[in-house]
């Protein structure tokens, strides 16, 4: 095996923002009609896309879109307009922003914790390396797993977005590994293979619902060498 670390992306591979009964509370239109399935599916998609652009801005929204991953307060701004756009009412576009920002509310893949807990066993150090305005470090305490995590590269606390080089260097230089001995494993090739370009290994899993993902990490880290306890 030759590979010394594994980074992982958080929203739609280690964890997913799913959708539950509670959801139809706050997604309805404003005559109080409830969204149907594929109108829910599509407004979770824009919430948790990691590039895809969904609708047009004024100047403010396109700037505050561009740059939502290395700023709190634009990043607010440029979901309340994907909600808007996407019809959902005011005050259920806030609770549903509030929703997307608590790391709780977050659902781990099936595999997430025996990936964590194989690789740390095995002594093989874990990054997360994330385009977010927020603290996702509660999801992972949540579970146990903050011990196993070795760093987190979060965009918005580095100044850096993925694809960048810069964001990717920052995960292995704090786990003291170089790039080319590097697995990062992500649902978007756009953002997350930007690590290819500092010489790491990249491999592309599908951000399914958890419940039609059961093993798409182990499976991952397999086609790379690395076998987990699963």
């Amino acid at each position: 095996m030759d590979i010394d670390a594994v980074l992982f992306d958080f929203s739609g591979t280690v964890f997913r923002l799913e959708d539950d009964r509670t959801w139809a509370h706050e997604l309805v239109g404003d005559d109080g009609t409830p969204f149907d399935v594929a109108a829910k599916a599509e407004v979770m998609r824009r919430m948790t896309a990691p590039v895809e652009q969904f609708m047009t801005f004024d100047a403010v929204g396109q700037h505050a879109w561009d740059n939502r991953d290395l700023d709190p307060a634009l990043h607010r701004h440029a979901y309340l307009e994907v909600l808007r756009g996407s019809d959902v009412p005011e005050a259920k576009a806030i609770r549903l922003y509030e929703r997307l920002t608590d790391p709780l509310a977050w659902t781990p893949y099936p595999d997430t914790g025996t990936v964590l807990r194989s690789l740390a066993a095995q002594g093989i150090p874990i990054g997360i390396v994330s385009n977010i305005a927020y603290d996702i470090r509660p999801a992972f305490a949540k579970h146990g797993w903050t011990d196993f995590i070795g760093s987190m590269t979060l965009s918005f606390e580095i100044g850096a977005i993925k694809p960048n080089p810069q964001i990717f260097r920052d995960a292995t230089d704090r786990l003291g590994v170089t790039p080319d001995r590097v697995l990062m494993i992500g649902d978007s090739a756009e953002a997350d293979g930007g690590a290819t370009a500092l010489g790491a290994r990249f491999a592309l899993v599908d951000p399914l619902p958890t419940i039609d993902r059961p093993r798409a990490l182990i499976d991952a880290l397999a086609e790379h060498g690395i076998r987990t306890a699963d």
